[in-house]
């Protein structure tokens, strides 16, 4: 693991976490965060094609980055697998709000 300090807070959409601030929220090596953005299943503020030190995270890579690694970790799914399931979950979410907000009831 790269730290047993644990980041806390809550991170604004105009700020961005550089890649050794989101590894060590993450409480991951930033090479998994590399990985990741290499692979494509996460996304970064910066082009993909910008050095390592000059990637820039939001907070919606932020909690994407917590679900994969969760994913990874207890379900042992590889990174694309675990994109996959989380990119699902999103728009069944997206599907019940679009039912809600035109009255229709989910079970």
């Amino acid at each position: 693991m790269f730290s047993n300090q644990t980041v806390s807070g809550v991170l604004l959409d105009e700020a961005a976490l550089d890649m050794i601030e989101l590894a060590r929220a993450c409480r991951v090596e930033p090479d998994w965060v590399v990985r990741h953005v290499q692979a494509g299943v996460l996304g970064t503020a910066a082009p993909v094609s910008a050095p390592a030190a000059a990637l820039r995270f939001r907070s919606s890579d932020l909690a994407r980055a917590r679900r994969l690694l969760e994913l990874e970790r207890h379900f042992d799914a590889d990174e694309e697998l675990a994109a996959l399931v989380i990119d699902l979950a999103d728009e069944v979410r997206r599907l019940r709000a679009r039912l809600h907000a035109l009255g229709i009831r989910d079970r």
